[in-house]
Order: structure tokens, then C-alpha cells, then sequence
């Protein structure tokens, strides 16, 4: 069995490289600590594959978000405090995972590579 996690990035924000960079790793950790551990032990002894995608916009990541829970696979949503990049609080991404790849290609696998 193959584990994965993904990230999903909202490509309406136009991010800045580090900026996108900081807000997927971000959602990468949060979404890990609120995982079980022996799925984080799995996917690390895999290599701990990460997999970064995109959509255009909020309602897109909102929908994905709610199809995720759906199907019980953890979630973590991304939303920037505003106090630099941004001029107010916005929802950048989402991270699905880790996970049974197969699982998470439920959700995920219409998206696009970022």
C-alpha cells in the first residue's frame, strides 16, 4: 500500500515563491500533527511523498475540504494571519494526509500539478 500527502494551493493568490512555500509547509505540519500515528509511520517509511496541486480559488478548496472530511481523510486549512503578505486574514491551502494514496485520489485526482 501506497501512502501520500497533498497539498492544495489556491493559484488565484499569485504567492510569491517563499510565500507559497511557508503556507504549503505549514499545512503539511498541521495536517501531520493531527494525523494518527502509525498512518505519519507508514508515510514516513515511504519516504514521506508529498504531492503539491492547485486550484483556482476559495470555493474550490472549501468544496475539496468538505469532500475530504466526507470521506474521513484529515484536513488541514491554511489561513494567513494577514500581518504582512496579505492586507487581511485569507485561506490559502489545504492538506489532505497522510493517507492511503487511493484514498486520497478520490478527492484529488481532476486537480492539476501546481
Amino acid at each position: 500500500m501506497d501512502y501520500k500527502q497533498v497539498i492544495i494551493v489556491r493559484s488565484d493568490l499569485k504567492m510569491a515563491k517563499g510565500k507559497l512555500s511557508s503556507q504549503v509547509a505549514h499545512a503539511s505540519v498541521e495536517s501531520v500533527l493531527k494525523s494518527d500515528k502509525s498512518m505519519v509511520e507508514k508515510w514516513r517509511d515511504q519516504g514521506m511523498p508529498k504531492i503539491i496541486l492547485k486550484v483556482s480559488n476559495l470555493r474550490e478548496l472549501v468544496d475539496l475540504k468538505k469532500q475530504a472530511q466526507k470521506n474521513k481523510l484529515v484536513t488541514a486549512l491554511i489561513t494567513d494571519s494577514g500581518l504582512t503578505y496579505f492586507k487581511e486574514p485569507t485561506t490559502t491551502c489545504l492538506a489532505l494526509g497522510p493517507d492511503l494514496e487511493e484514498e486520497i485520489d478520490k478527492v484529488t485526482s481532476k486537480l492539476k500539478m501546481l
